[in-house]
C-alpha cells in the first residue's frame, strides 16, 4: 500500500509540475564558485567529465528550467555541459526530444573554453512565430529555434522586429568580442532567483540573454538552416 501510494504521489507530480532534473551519475565532484556555465564539445581534452544529468518532462518555462539544470550541476561542480543523445536499440541516434535528454557535465578551466569572437545567436521565443529582418533578410522563426550569425571588420548588422513599436539593434566587431546571445520576446521574460539566467538587458522585445542561459537554449532549441 505504501508503495502504491509514493508512486501515486511521483505519477501526479512529476504531471503538476511537469519536469524533474536528476544527476543520474556522479563519477566524481569538483569544489569551486564559479558562476558559468558553457556548452561545450564532448571531444574536449580539457574537459574532466563530473557526471550526467537528465531532464525528464517538458515545460515552456526555460528560465525556471535551466535554474533547476543549473543547480544541480553546481552541486558537482560543473561548469560546462554537453548534449548526450539517447540511442536506438539499432545504435542509431535519436533525434533531440525536448521531453526528455540528458546533459554531460564537465570541469573545465576557465582559460580552456573555446572562443566565438565575434559570433551571436538570435533566439525565437517558445510560443510565437515571428518575422525578424536582418540587414535586407527578412528571416521567419518558429517558436524554439535559432539562427547563428558571424560579424566581419566593418560590418555593421541591423536586427530588427519589424514591428510598430518594436526594437532594432545594431551590431558591429570588435576585437576579442565574446558572443552574444539575443532573444525575441513577446511575452515577459522573468530573471532567474538563482541569479545565474535570464536578462542582463532588454530594449523592447529584444533581449540580450546571460551568455550561460544563451548557450542552453541553443542546445535545446533548433537550428535553422
Amino acid at each position: 500500500m505504501k508503495k502504491l501510494i509514493c508512486l501515486s504521489v511521483l505519477f501526479f507530480g512529476q504531471i503538476f509540475f511537469g519536469q524533474t532534473v536528476i544527476l543520474n551519475k556522479v563519477v566524481k565532484s569538483n569544489q569551486n564558485s564559479e558562476k558559468i556555465f558553457y556548452k561545450i564539445n564532448a571531444n574536449n581534452s580539457n574537459a574532466e567529465y563530473l557526471g550526467e544529468l537528465e531532464v525528464q518532462g517538458f515545460s515552456d518555462d526555460d528560465v525556471k528550467v535551466f535554474g533547476m539544470i543549473y543547480k544541480k550541476a553546481k552541486e558537482i561542480g560543473a561548469n560546462a555541459f554537453s548534449y548526450q543523445p539517447f540511442e536506438t536499440v539499432d545504435g542509431l541516434v535519436q533525434k533531440f526530444d525536448e521531453a526528455h535528454y540528458r546533459l554531460n557535465l564537465y570541469h573545465v578551466p576557465a582559460n580552456a573554453f573555446p572562443k566565438e569572437n565575434n559570433v551571436f545567436y538570435l533566439i525565437a521565443s517558445p510560443y510565437t512565430k515571428q518575422a525578424i529582418a536582418v540587414n535586407k533578410d527578412n528571416i521567419v522563426f518558429k517558436p524554439r529555434t535559432f539562427i547563428k550569425k558571424t560579424l566581419s571588420a566593418g560590418e555593421i548588422m541591423t536586427v530588427s522586429t519589424k514591428k510598430l513599436l518594436g526594437s532594432t539593434i545594431k551590431l558591429a566587431a570588435q576585437e576579442n568580442q565574446p558572443m552574444q546571445f539575443f532573444q525575441f520576446s513577446a511575452f515577459s521574460v522573468n530573471s532567474n532567483a538563482s541569479g545565474t539566467a535570464g536578462i542582463n538587458l532588454k530594449s523592447g522585445d529584444i533581449t540580450r540573454l546571460e551568455q550561460s542561459y544563451g548557450q542552453f537554449l541553443t542546445t535545446i532549441y533548433e537550428e535553422l538552416k
